[in-house]
């Protein structure tokens, strides 16, 4: 399971004990939106009892993540750093489509990538 919500009141926790407890024991919780949307607690207790069977992590309730963090214990967690977009070639497109957005947006254009597209009409 791949978690890419944004953080709102209504996600902030979305993900705690009730909903590991649901998970199948073979699942892979991946966590790439925020922190604050996962108990940290509850996970942890969840991967040691094996639902899920293990987590992988780019996002944590408090950045950076503490180097003696519980999760950071367990084999059946990998954690990286949330940079998996630092690539330079990622990075240089990243900035070519924002000038990009901007200069259309500023034109009176539609621009390429509308978060909210409905305004555009």
């Amino acid at each position: 399971m791949v978690v890419t919500v944004p953080l709102t009141d209504e996600t902030r926790g979305m993900f705690a004990a009730r909903e590991f407890a649901l998970m199948k024991p073979t699942a892979v919780f991946v966590n790439v939106s925020r922190g604050p949307v996962v108990n940290e607690a509850d996970l942890y207790t969840a991967l040691q009892q094996g639902r899920p069977w293990a987590a992988g992590l780019d996002v944590f309730e408090q950045e950076p993540i503490g180097a003696a963090h519980p999760l950071l214990t367990l084999p059946n967690v990998v954690a990286v750093p949330h940079i998996g977009s630092a690539s330079v070639n990622t990075r240089l497109r990243m900035a070519t489509l924002a000038a990009e957005n901007l200069v259309a947006a500023l034109t009176g254009q539609p621009v390429p990538t509308p978060v909210n597209g409905e305004v555009w009409g």
